[in-house]
């Protein structure tokens, strides 16, 4: 089966979405798998997480959870017998012994489309760190010019998603793309074509229409939290605004509270005002990323269960054939590694420079090797397409 004749692209919407309103692209069908249909259980149920979870912040300290989490950068270069250099010959040693555990997706790109022959691949991303730098101001996480042509290209082939912390809006804003699908706040929000099962409404799936009239669901498992979520927004914008270079960014169903430009001496004080704001919010839970601490609601639900939530909106889950594979470079990009890891379904490719555990199998640099194997993977199939001809 050729996914290019199928592909299916979505709009994100930026304004509240109602049944007269929701600007999605008019091609939007989920893709066509003989007895493809969503699992009961799954849509009908989401299980809330035990309630009063701080997680690591409370059982580690602010402090250091928030320094493990946040690691100085270590700039590892390439060069031309190697691969890599640095400037410190022990970082470097370890990162090359740790590419024999998590190799390259690059060298072993062979290897991954062996294995993808036959296979339809579903490629899923981060977008901060996987597809754009790493930069100081969050609002300014721009992609280039070439990443989003190669990301435009590879969702030619193969259906995309990205799933992001940010909010769907701003990722969106961020690539600009149609052609993928957009999962905001770590997957609790989400775009999707509509499912097989007339009998599964789940009461946080929002059936619209587009421009066109065809269908679309809007998926948000946790939005009876977006009241609480706008009282914790207005608690942190006034508590943190004295500390200099404290950013707090509203992702509709999380809030993430940024101190990658705060001074390091300072870090403490925003570790514990989040702590005491969110001591009158025991439905919901503190996690750290990259200099960032994020709240989001207490409910079972990650990037590992948007992956699925997607494939099965795609008609793609629990098929032999298909292939999922998901890049990204975070601590909350783990569930979704786990899941494809656990079920033996596809593959996870961590964005790193340095050695860290993770349940991934490849493993990439940076974005501009993100580009590279995106790249890769649209000469490959053009390949296998031309040689059908």
């Amino acid at each position: 089966m050729d996914l290019k004749s199928n592909h299916t692209p979505v709009l994100t919407d930026s304004a509240p979405v109602t049944k007269s309103r929701l600007c999605a692209h008019s091609s939007l069908l989920p893709y066509s798998h003989s007895g493809a249909t969503f699992t009961h259980g799954m849509l009908l149920t989401i299980p809330r997480k035990k309630t009063g979870i701080l997680e690591d912040v409370r059982s580690s300290g602010w402090l250091d959870a928030m320094k493990s989490s946040s690691p100085p950068a270590r700039k590892i270069t390439k060069d031309f017998s190697h691969g890599f250099a640095s400037s410190d010959s022990d970082t470097a040693g370890a990162y090359f012994s740790w590419l024999l555990k998590y190799p390259s997706a690059l060298t072993s790109f062979d290897q991954i489309t062996n294995y993808a022959k036959g296979k339809r691949i579903a490629l899923f991303m981060d977008y901060d760190g996987t597809l754009s730098p790493i930069v100081d101001n969050p609002d300014c996480a721009f992609m280039s010019d070439n990443m989003r042509a190669a990301v435009k290209k590879v969702a030619e082939y193969f259906p995309t998603a990205i799933i992001s912390g940010r909010s769907r809006d701003k990722v969106y804003q961020f690539v600009g793309l149609t052609e993928l699908y957009y999962a905001g706040s770590h997957g609790m929000d989400i775009i999707g074509p509509v499912r097989q099962s007339e009998s599964d409404n789940h009461p946080n799936c929002i059936r619209s229409t587009d421009k066109q009239g065809k269908e679309v669901n809007l998926f948000q498992p946790a939005a009876e939290f977006v009241p609480m979520i706008n009282e914790v927004l207005k608690s942190l914008d006034e508590c943190t605004k004295d500390i200099k270079g404290a950013k707090v960014e509203n992702n509709k169903f999380c809030v993430s509270v940024h101190y990658r430009n705060v001074d390091e001496k300072y870090w403490d004080v925003v570790g514990q005002r989040v702590h005491d704001v969110l001591k009158g919010y025991p439905r919901l839970r503190l996690t750290h990323g990259r200099k960032v601490l994020e709240i989001r609601p207490v409910i079972n639900w990650d990037k590992g269960k948007a992956v699925t939530f997607l494939l099965e909106s795609l008609g793609l889950n629990n098929c032999d054939d298909v292939l999922p594979i998901y890049i990204g470079d975070d601590r909350t990009d783990e569930d979704a590694f786990k899941v494809l890891r656990e079920g033996n379904k596809g593959y996870g490719i961590l964005v790193s420079s340095s050695p860290k555990e993770s349940n991934a199998v490849y493993s990439l640099r940076d974005p501009s090797e993100v580009m590279e194997f995106l790249k890769s993977l649209v000469l490959w199939k053009s390949s296998c397409l031309k040689s059908l001809i």
